[in-house]
């Protein structure tokens, strides 16, 4: 079973939402040629599901599924070629779901009875989403007292901007994001940009490192 630290060795998951499944190989080839080797592909779009299988077929790229949050949808997006599965919220037979699975799973989080729970299911990397709502990288900080076992994937309303101050915290593992491959620019095939995105934020990981 994959770690966060091998999904993501930069330390930053591009969150997809895709409309058009037959865009995944360009999408993937951009984030590869921008530094990323992975992505968590969103199960809020008719797409996802042939995306995942599409962009699976390159073991050089770690393709996982997000916005899980059904039994059944585990065992889609693992036929699929899922290697990981990233949930909203926490769900005991979404977790034992993927334990049996053999994938990753990185539930969402946000108040210390949630972590508490993620644990006592054997789960010590969670997702904290949405993290700009809930207190960003403060909330983050704070719930690390009492769970120094405990690494975030922080997701939501963060930007370019914000990624380095996320990034320099030892708490988190790493940021996840739908900045770096906007719908925009996947209907009108603008790939180069996705690619600069995602070599941006490869820098400003390394910056932070």
């Amino acid at each position: 079973m994959l770690t966060v630290e091998q999904i993501a060795p930069r330390r930053i998951i591009p969150v997809v939402i895709i409309e058009d499944y037959q865009c995944a190989i360009q999408l993937r080839s951009a984030l590869m040629s921008g530094g990323l080797h992975c992505a968590e592909i969103t199960c809020r779009t008719s797409a996802a599901i042939d995306a995942i299988a599409a962009m699976a077929d390159d073991p050089d790229f770690i393709v996982g599924a997000g916005t899980v949050t059904t039994v059944d949808q585990v065992e889609q997006v693992v036929r699929a070629g899922a290697r990981f599965v990233v949930s909203p919220g926490l769900s005991d037979s979404v977790v034992r779901a993927c334990a049996d699975a053999g994938v990753a799973c990185v539930p969402g989080t946000v108040t210390a009875t949630e972590v508490m729970r993620a644990v006592e299911l054997g789960v010590t990397t969670v997702k904290f989403f949405p993290a700009e709502v809930n207190g960003g990288l403060a909330a983050i900080t704070a719930l690390g007292g009492p769970f120094p076992g405990v690494r975030f994937v922080p997701t939501g309303g963060i930007r370019l901007s914000g990624l380095g101050t996320y990034l320099a915290s030892p708490a988190v593992a790493a940021v996840g994001g739908t900045w770096l491959t906007p719908i925009e620019a996947q209907r009108t095939g603008d790939f180069a940009s996705i690619e600069r995105l995602a070599a941006e934020a490869v820098s400003v990981s390394e910056a932070a490192a």
